[in-house]
C-alpha cells in the first residue's frame, strides 16, 4: 500500500513539475515580447494555455483519488494540500501571460514609454520571484521561498511608483491616455504575478516547515495596532 502510495504522489509531483514548466515558459515568451516589443513572440501563448488548464484538472482529480484512496495525514497531507493550492496558483499565472501578451500588442507603438517607467524592471524581478518559487518547489527549499517572499515589497513599490509616473505623463500627454491606461493594466498583471509566485512560496514553507506564513506581515501590524 505504501509502495502505491509513494507512486501516486511521485505522479503528482510530476503533474505539477510538467504544468510548471508550461507556465514559466509562458510567462517568458511574454516578458521578452514586453521586452523586446516583438509581438510575434506571443504567438502560442494563448494556445498553451489550454494544456495548462488540462493539467489544472489532472492534478485537481490526482489529489482528490490520493485523499479518497489513502486519507494522508502529517507531512503527506499537507503536500497534498499544497499540491491543490500551488495547482490553482499555476493556473492563475497561465491566466496572466495571455493578459501581458495582449497588453504587449496593444502597447506595440508605445515601447518607449514602457522603457521609460521602469515596468521592465518590475517585470523581470515578478519573472524571477516565479522562477525562483518554482525551484523552491522542485527542491523543497524554504530558504529560496523565503527570498520570494521578502522580494514582494519590492515589486509593490515599483508597481506604485510605475503608477504615479503614468498618470503624470496622461496628465502631460493626453494623447497618450490611451496606451498609458494599457500600460498600468499591465502593471497590474505583473504585481499579481508576483503575489502568486508569493502565495507559491508561502504553501512550500507550510509543506515543508509545517508554517502559515500567508498574510505574515499583515497579522503581525494588526495586532502590534490592537496591543497599542
Amino acid at each position: 500500500m505504501r509502495e502505491h502510495f509513494n507512486q501516486e504522489i511521485e505522479n503528482l509531483k510530476t503533474s505539477l513539475i510538467k504544468m510548471a514548466s508550461l507556465v514559466d515558459e509562458q510567462v517568458g515568451r511574454a516578458f521578452d515580447a514586453m521586452e523586446t516589443g516583438d509581438i510575434e513572440l506571443c504567438r502560442g501563448i494563448k494556445s498553451r494555455d489550454s494544456e495548462v488548464d488540462a493539467y489544472d484538472n489532472l492534478i485537481q482529480t490526482q489529489c482528490e483519488n490520493i485523499l479518497a484512496l489513502f486519507q494522508p495525514v502529517a507531512v503527506d497531507l499537507r503536500f497534498i494540500i499544497s499540491a491543490m493550492m500551488i495547482n490553482n496558483q499555476l493556473e492563475r499565472c497561465g491566466d496572466i501571460a495571455v493578459n501581458i501578451a495582449q497588453r504587449v500588442k496593444k502597447t506595440k507603438e508605445y515601447h518607449s514609454i514602457m522603457l521609460e517607467s521602469e515596468i521592465l524592471t518590475m517585470g523581470k524581478q515578478a519573472r524571477e520571484m516565479l522562477k525562483r518559487a518554482i525551484d523552491s518547489f522542485v527542491n523543497n527549499n524554504c530558504e529560496l521561498a523565503s527570498v520570494v517572499i521578502e522580494s514582494d515589497e519590492g515589486v509593490d513599490k515599483l508597481n506604485k511608483q510605475i503608477f504615479k509616473f503614468l498618470i503624470a505623463r496622461m496628465q502631460a500627454h493626453p494623447d497618450v491616455i490611451e496606451p498609458c491606461s494599457h500600460l498600468i493594466v499591465l502593471t497590474r498583471h505583473i504585481e499579481r504575478l508576483a503575489d502568486h509566485a508569493t502565495n507559491i512560496a508561502e504553501d512550500i514553507v507550510f509543506y515543508v516547515d509545517a508554517k502559515i506564513v500567508a498574510h505574515k506581515k499583515k497579522l503581525d501590524k494588526f495586532n502590534r495596532d490592537e496591543v497599542n
